[in-house]
């Protein structure tokens, strides 16, 4: 078989969940609209904490037009952090249907791999481009310039956070991958997405961009795997990160990729060999 043939029943797996979270654009106007008003709420909480005097050193390595920037970016990227496991891999393991991807003669951790990065996109995609449609079109329109989502710094800046994101996507869905099979090991999800939620926000630099965290610390914020997710897309898209740095920032991500790839699927051989089905 040819590579295409190989990687067909995975595309048409990836489009057909993608196309199908798309039809839920109630869901997705709804969310727009809750994110850009935690959006306003942070916005204007940094734009105090930037007029306060104690603000220097923070100052320094994120200016306040960046950290609203980064605001925006971070609720329009929101659903790529990975807190909850695949709705429709809970459903199967609950049901019993998880038995019938087993049978399929294909790679079963692929096969949920790819729906899980088209669920991911198509909930993705629409907010992102609400998000910029107003807070870098219409809030300057409105003379709120100053609060606005300001433009990459450079054209390779805005090139590598699209390679970045997009590679975030794929880091998001091999997170999503050990959560489904948490789940499948666990017959529940409720309480390991409870344990994941926090840590997400928190590690990903969405609920504070970690530049502004303690300066002994922004190594290994850097370097641990949940900063692919927003911080080293958002320090691509600012133009700290460029040349060599850049491309170390997008090896990370790759790096991290790979390594929870191999140990999704790892855990996944595990789980799915003790895994026990009943009913009929």
């Amino acid at each position: 078989m040819t590579p295409h043939d190989l990687a067909r029943p995975y595309v048409a797996a990836f489009a057909s969940r993608f196309l199908q979270m798309l039809q839920y654009r109630t869901a997705a106007l709804a969310g727009f609209a809750t994110q850009c008003w935690w959006g306003g709420i942070k916005v204007m909480v940094f734009a105090a904490f930037y007029g306060g005097t104690a603000i220097a050193g923070a100052s320094a390595s994120m200016s306040l037009p960046q950290a609203i920037t980064y605001t925006w970016l971070a609720q329009g990227l929101l659903v790529l952090l990975p807190w909850l496991g695949d709705p429709e891999v809970a459903q199967a393991v609950r049901t019993g249907s998880v038995a019938y991807d087993r049978l399929r003669p294909v790679d079963a951790y692929a096969l949920w791999f790819a729906r899980s990065a088209g669920w991911i996109a198509a909930r993705v995609l629409p907010r992102v481009a609400l998000m910029a449609a107003f807070a870098a079109v219409a809030l300057p329109l409105a003379g709120l310039n100053e609060w606005a989502w300001q433009l990459p710094a450079n054209a390779a800046a805005g090139l590598a956070f699209v390679l970045s994101t997009l590679l975030a996507l794929l880091l998001s869905a091999s997170m999503v991958m050990l959560l489904n099979v948490a789940a499948t090991a666990a017959l529940n999800e409720r309480g390991i997405s409870a344990v994941a939620t926090p840590v997400v926000i928190v590690f990903s630099g969405n609920l504070l961009p970690l530049a502004l965290l303690p300066d002994g610390w922004q190594t290994a914020l850097l370097l641990q795997p949940l900063a692919g997710l927003m911080d080293i897309p958002a320090r691509l898209y600012f133009g700290q990160l460029s040349g060599w740095h850049a491309v170390g920032g997008l090896g990370l991500q790759c790096f991290w990729t790979v390594v929870l790839v191999a140990a999704g699927r790892f855990a996944m051989g595990r789980t799915m060999r003790s895994l026990q089905i009943q009913g009929g």
